[in-house]
């Protein structure tokens, strides 16, 4: 008999990740927060829209979680209206949100102790490969659960890794976003640096994009750090300050010293206290080249027609 599934939180990824559990033929049930689109388009798709969290876990034999930060899987796992008062023995979740292993560790032995499962499976890629069903998923589970759990994690993801227990998952998750972000404060300094220096934005562009130096963050960072395509990157500046405050945790936690990463994470601080947290990504080349007296949109404006064809 297929488990019933449930999903809490359908935003940018999650919806994406659900409609494509709905696409493998599983029962569904979703729970959204003030965006009615996702969750209304979920329904029109066969979902069902649970009244609350408490009654999404008592009907769910599987319970997938998308959220923001470690604070609202602890609210929606330890709350009244949460999983470990609501939901049955045998229970299993899988958090896809980017987190504290620290606190994953804490909530996988709170529901052991109830009789239930915590698997950690944070995502790799974007919205995009969310609605194609090709995310990539670093899974913290033992052998077992996985593959029990496969068959639904295959609905939404093309690249499955057991990276090993519980918590693991998260953990390689940081480390990737660590590389990621790190990237992204390097990519704006440089780019300020070219531009101050007398460069134009889209010769930096042609010279780096073109060379060994590239990959896909590179790419999607300058489409719209120089392409001026604002929404191409959505990754909000306040989940990354969030995922560096974690990574820096992490390490701190394991006794190493990262000094690149606290870099990376005063920059993404630095404009979230800014007043920038809804801004993306990429956006953050606009912020470092303001701090230096560098109107970036402007320079792109002048420099237009500079590279090559």
């Amino acid at each position: 008999m297929q488990p019933t599934i449930g999903f809490v939180g359908v935003g940018h990824m999650g919806h994406g990740m659900a409609a494509n559990i709905l696409k493998g033929g599983y029962r569904l049930f979703v729970r959204g927060n003030r965006n009615r689109g996702p969750v209304d388009d979920l329904v029109g798709r066969g979902a069902t829209e649970a009244a609350s969290v408490a009654d999404l876990a008592a009907r769910c034999d599987i319970i997938h979680l998308c959220l923001s930060n470690s604070g609202q899987v602890e609210g929606v796992i330890r709350g009244a209206d949460g999983i470990l008062a609501n939901a049955r023995p045998g229970t299993t979740v899988i958090d896809t949100t980017t987190a504290d292993p620290n606190s994953t560790l804490a909530l996988a032995a709170e529901l052991s102790a109830a009789g239930m499962t915590l698997v950690d499976a944070p995502l790799g890629r974007t919205p995009k490969e969310a609605e194609a069903g090709t995310l990539d998923a670093m899974v913290g589970a033992s052998a077992e659960d996985l593959a029990r759990l496969r068959p639904v994690i295959d609905c939404w993801a093309g690249n499955i890794v057991r990276v090993g227990d519980t918590g693991a998952g998260h953990k390689m998750k940081l480390v990737m976003n660590l590389i990621s972000l790190g990237y992204g404060a390097l990519f704006a300094e440089a780019l300020t640096m070219a531009v101050k220096s007398g460069i134009s934005p889209q010769v930096f562009d042609q010279v780096i994009g073109s060379s060994r130096m590239s990959n896909g963050f590179y790419e999607t960072f300058m489409r719209a750090a120089v392409g001026r395509e604002r929404d191409v990157h959505k990754f909000s500046i306040a989940n990354a300050a969030k995922d560096t405050r974690y990574a820096a945790a992490m390490a701190q936690a394991a006794g190493m010293a990262n000094p690149i990463g606290a870099a990376a994470r005063n920059a993404y601080a630095q404009m979230e206290a800014a007043g920038g947290a809804n801004a993306y990504v990429p956006h953050l080349a606009d912020h470092v080249a303001a701090l230096n007296g560098v109107d970036l949109e402007a320079e792109v404006a002048s420099g237009a027609g500079d590279a090559d064809d």
